[in-house]
């Protein structure tokens, strides 16, 4: 199936991700904010992305770090003013970088005025949340978890009635079969439309799809389902791509969507179905979790982790839908800490990571720092974390018999707070990101900063380069996939086709070398090395290649 001219545009891409609380502080507060970003124009401008996803900055008491909003039409005054916010997008566009903010509208914080309302007893306002009695015996109206433990119920001030969170307490579920709801949204959306934004990512999504009548989980994985990914979303989306991104065809959009299906995601983006450009998924980021446990660590499996990403590249290829490529955000530990080497071989396993994720078929995201290798940050201690998600976890790993330093060792591995660290800007004691102490502690800037990197790196300018390609190579931003070396336990390596040409991404994922026999029907063919993190001399595709430690190369026949 043909990609869609929109598709085309969508392939040629890059967008970066900034964690606006930890990316530059202006004001001395520890805290990154929105003067920051502006400073670090020209940075931004240097790395040659096309859009920026901006984390919410939006009024939040930041219980869940402004996941927990309490109104979204206003800038929270630690993060800056509206006039900051439009100086910010003005001055990304004469930069040619466009915005896209986040929009977390399956909850809302209960400080929300329209939480606020329905707690003072207004009906109008009780139908825009799960209000729901105990059941007859008194216990809560369902046996529903909570994502970020004990359960998903909290008491609806003293009317005896229950409110659902799927997140933290404080973040109420909003019911989306509420059509004031669904048009409360829509409004927000083109509120932010008319300030220029370009692009909007909407937060987990796909967990609006709740059924009207709530019932008990029988497990844990069936819950899920209950209001994961529903046939309803499907519904919601169209209704609101149609009131509002979806009446500018240039506006980017892209869904959370957790424990999604392809089917689904195929129906998220297919162009014919007006929903969404993109969606985020995330089975190949719990390839180290062990029996489907975050929180219970193993090394990563590579070979699921190339089933995945293929399985969804080669379907959504197959059938008009369209990924977004990512391996770090801030909700994830740093790809590089989990998948690459960063002790041994920090450069070249970065740039494999970079390799792989860069030329697939989609729109590549980069979070911030990754650009430059970072890596999670050395904790030595639980109060070092601040992530509300990590502290839980941390309890109820000590509370099921683990010891402090095992309960430790999981929040190391796979924390939040790993991603969230300040952006390091050079080799001072904050990082160059502050000159007080920040919200959270850089720990390797010494040896990991921009200047440094700037100055005689091979990250940055190997992102360049990859930038480079995706722009200018039809092969790259339009071309189709096909999957080689399913089953080498070292390979991951792909074909890109369009019409009669071809390009071959080779990389080795692992710190020794190996060997790889080449597809039959190319060998001999001549050939040109357009990337390589090595040194490699190729015209010709030869029958079998010796791959270095955390080789790539990138083959064009």
């Amino acid at each position: 199936m043909e990609n869609s001219d929109k598709q085309i545009n969508l392939g040629q891409k890059i967008i970066y991700q900034i964690y606006p609380r930890s990316f530059y502080d202006s004001n001395q507060d520890g805290i990154g904010d929105l003067r920051g970003i502006i400073q670090k124009i020209p940075y931004l401008k240097q790395l040659k992305i096309d859009m920026i996803w901006f984390n919410p900055f939006f009024v939040s008491p930041q219980n869940d770090n402004g996941y927990d909003i309490a109104d979204y039409y206003q800038i929270d005054p630690q993060f800056g003013t509206m006039a900051d916010f439009e100086e910010l997008t003005a001055k990304l566009h004469e930069n040619h970088i466009d915005v896209m903010l986040d929009m977390v509208f399956n909850h809302c914080s209960t400080s929300h005025p329209w939480f606020q309302k329905a707690l003072a007893g207004d009906q109008f306002y009780q139908k825009f949340f799960y209000l729901r009695p105990p059941k007859k015996d008194g216990s809560l109206p369902t046996n529903w978890q909570s994502k970020f433990g004990g359960p998903a119920w909290a008491k609806f001030g003293d009317s005896g009635w229950y409110y659902l969170h799927l997140y933290d307490p404080t973040q109420a579920d909003l019911d989306w079969h509420n059509p004031a709801v669904r048009q409360e949204a829509a409004k927000i959306v083109n509120f932010w439309r008319k300030k220029g934004v370009k692009g909007f990512r909407f937060d987990v999504f796909n967990v609006t799809g709740k059924d009207q009548q709530l019932v008990d989980s029988t497990d844990p994985l069936q819950e899920k389902k209950l209001y994961t990914d529903t046939p309803i979303v499907h519904q919601y989306l169209k209704e609101l791509n149609q009131a509002s991104f979806g009446q500018d065809t240039s506006i980017i959009t892209v869904g959370e969507m957790s424990s999604t299906t392809i089917e689904n995601s195929v129906k998220y983006t297919q162009p014919k179905n007006h929903e969404l450009s993109m969606i985020f998924t995330f089975h190949h980021l719990k390839v180290d979790y062990r029996n489907g446990n975050k929180w219970d660590s193993m090394p990563f499996d590579f070979l699921k982790l190339k089933q995945l990403l293929f399985d969804w590249q080669v379907e959504l290829d197959q059938h008009a839908g369209w990924n977004a490529l990512f391996w770090n955000n801030h909700d994830q530990p740093r790809a590089l800490s989990r998948f690459g080497d960063p002790q041994n071989y920090r450069i070249k396993s970065a740039q494999v990571l970079a390799t792989v994720m860069q030329l697939m078929r989609g729109t590549p995201f980069i979070y911030q720092g990754e650009e430059i290798g970072m890596t999670d940050p050395d904790y030595q201690k639980i109060s070092d974390y601040k992530d509300v998600e990590s502290l839980n976890a941390y309890q109820e790993l000590l509370a099921a018999g683990k010891t402090p330093a095992q309960a430790l060792a999981a929040i190391k591995k796979k924390s939040r707070d790993n991603s969230r660290t300040p952006m390091q800007w050079n080799a001072d004691q904050f990082a160059g990101f502050s000159k007080v102490k920040p919200w959270l502690k850089p720990t390797n800037q010494t040896q990991i900063n921009v200047a440094a990197e700037l100055a005689t790196g091979q990250i940055f300018n190997y992102y360049q380069q990859l930038f480079q390609l995706r722009k200018t190579e039809p092969l790259i931003y339009q071309g189709h996939i096909r999957p080689l070396w399913i089953d080498h336990p070292q390979v991951m390596g792909y074909l890109r086709y369009l019409k009669q040409q071809c390009l071959l991404v080779i990389t080795n994922f692992y710190g020794k070398s190996t060997q790889v026999i080449l597809p039959p029907e190319l060998q001999q063919q001549s050939c040109q090395v357009l990337l390589t993190n090595y040194q490699q001399n190729i015209n010709k595709i030869p029958s079998s290649l010796k791959l270095q430690p955390y080789e790539a190369i990138v083959l064009k026949l």
